[in-house]
């Protein structure tokens, strides 16, 4: 059985400055280790005259790849403290690269552990998380009787139906929660006593984003 995860949708930016020093989060979704190197080169060319790009990114969701760098901080004040963010937020694919520009004043480790995290912390709040699952594509063909009771049970059991066609017969395409799809089978083969042609036709994962179902093939 797949899981559902979090993963980074859209990125953002998050700022926040401590005793003159400004950090600035920029977070974006990414795949694979190369979309993050290239991600992180195209930060550090924008902020070329910052005195740090501290970086950390999760890509893939079992055993996923992390890495992270302090880019010249002290050792364990920037990239960990930004990697355990992403890491305790549970948010998968996803780079993030916090750029510093010295104000003066050194912060210590303990006030660049907050610095760095807080950053990456305000970057999440100002992008699109969404939580994915692992869902199935019903394709259902029934009689006129047979859909008022498909719609009944697509509501029960909280599936989506994503397409309905009305020709001779009924067509409709359900979307559902992958672990639901077998029991939701077996009550429509029930509630049209058969008669019902069922086929499974996908299994993306989906999300919902403003009221609205979003479909990944993966």
């Amino acid at each position: 059985m797949r899981q559902s995860y979090l993963e980074l949708y859209e990125g953002g930016q998050g700022e926040l400055v401590e005793k003159k020093s400004r950090f600035i989060a920029t977070l974006r979704p990414v795949k694979t280790e190369e979309e993050a190197a290239a991600f992180i080169e195209e930060v550090r060319k924008k902020y070329w005259d910052a005195s740090h790009n501290c970086t950390a990114f999760s890509i893939g969701i079992q055993n996923p790849k992390v890495r992270c760098s302090d880019d010249g901080e002290p050792g364990g004040t920037a990239g960990r403290p930004m990697l355990d963010v992403l890491l305790g937020e549970e948010v998968h694919n996803v780079c993030a690269v916090v750029t510093r520009y010295f104000g003066g004043t050194l912060l210590g480790t303990g006030g660049l552990v907050r610095a760095y995290s807080g950053a990456v912390q305000e970057g999440l709040k100002n992008s699109t998380v969404l939580f994915k699952m692992p869902g199935q594509k019903i394709g259902i063909t029934c009689d006129y009787t047979g859909i008022g009771k498909i719609q009944y049970l697509a509501g029960q059991m909280k599936a989506k139906i994503l397409d309905t066609e009305y020709t001779d017969v009924v067509s409709a395409e359900v979307l559902l929660r992958e672990e639901e799809a077998e029991a939701f089978v077996k009550k429509v083969t029930e509630a049209t006593s058969g008669r019902a042609e069922i086929t499974v036709v996908g299994s993306p994962y989906f999300a919902e984003k403003d009221g609205e179902i979003l479909l990944f093939e993966e």
